[in-house]
């Protein structure tokens, strides 16, 4: 049974947020935001915009001067470039060079923070998973990338692998973390999951039929964590090849459940 939709009525109070994204066929946050805001009696509702990366620094500027815009989230693209456009940034999304969601002040200005990979971490343990010691291999070094691996590093993992198209970002990311983080040994790495405790998707890879694997989960031993930051489908190729080798699976849904609580004292809503 799909779940029953949240009907809410929406008035010349109610305050309004984006969601902005290219494409956003895929976005699943809008939900659970006004399912959240619904269920805790505030008078907000988010609707996704499809916003091209040409067209991005023309629909900050509009923002600017809606008043009744408390704030918008940031994701596939716009979560690294949308930072250029920005007045400032909490001291969170200032480090991790990514922003996922971003508060519009009484004057206009937008001001950053970056909530991902909190609600990754707490996704994690809300499924009886505790990172700590851990060895990971991250597929991907972009906005979601960026602030999972400062997250996970935090928690305490042992090692970070990182590995991504480009070897540059998989380099520069594993500096960052490991000079915020020297306890955590991080670098750069091919796409073999052996020899790992978790395994990390948090690139769009896997969002499309025909995607191949992210991860090469040959060598992966039953008993590891597989977890994919992608929302739908549901259950990506990566996910049921893991499933499949009898290892726990994480669902890109568990990394947004907690974040409508941060979204919220973050814009005073």
């Amino acid at each position: 049974m799909p779940d029953a939709p949240i009907l809410k009525r929406v008035t010349g109070r109610t305050k309004v947020m984006f969601i902005l994204g290219d494409p956003v066929a895929h976005i699943v946050g809008t939900a659970v935001l006004n399912e959240d805001f619904f269920r805790n009696g505030v008078d907000a509702n988010v609707s996704p915009l499809h916003v091209a990366p040409q067209d991005l620094a023309l629909v900050l500027q509009a923002i600017r001067s809606m008043q009744n815009v408390a704030g918008f989230g940031v994701t596939i693209p716009h979560k690294v470039p949308v930072l250029q456009y920005l007045d400032g940034t909490t001291p969170r999304a200032g480090s991790i060079g990514a922003v996922n969601f971003v508060r519009r002040e009484a004057n206009g200005s937008l001001i950053g923070d970056n909530v991902d990979g909190v609600g990754f971490v707490t996704g994690l343990r809300r499924n009886g998973i505790e990172v700590a010691g851990r060895r990971v291999l991250q597929i991907g070094a972009g906005g979601a990338g960026r602030a999972i691996a400062f997250a996970l590093a935090e928690a305490g993992i042992s090692h970070l692998a990182i590995c991504n198209r480009t070897q540059a970002k998989s380099l520069e990311l594993a500096r960052a973390v490991a000079a915020r983080h020297p306890r955590c040994f991080a670098a750069p790495a091919g796409p073999e999951a052996a020899g790992y405790d978790l395994v990390v998707n948090t690139t769009s890879v896997g969002m499309h039929e025909g995607d191949e694997l992210p991860a090469d989960l040959s060598g992966l031993r039953p008993g590891a964590v597989v977890a994919d930051v992608i929302m739908a489908p549901k259950t990506t190729a990566l996910l049921m090849a893991a499933a499949a080798k009898g290892c726990q699976i994480i669902r890109g849904k568990e990394m947004l459940l907690d974040q409508p609580r941060l979204v919220r004292e973050f814009l005073s809503l």
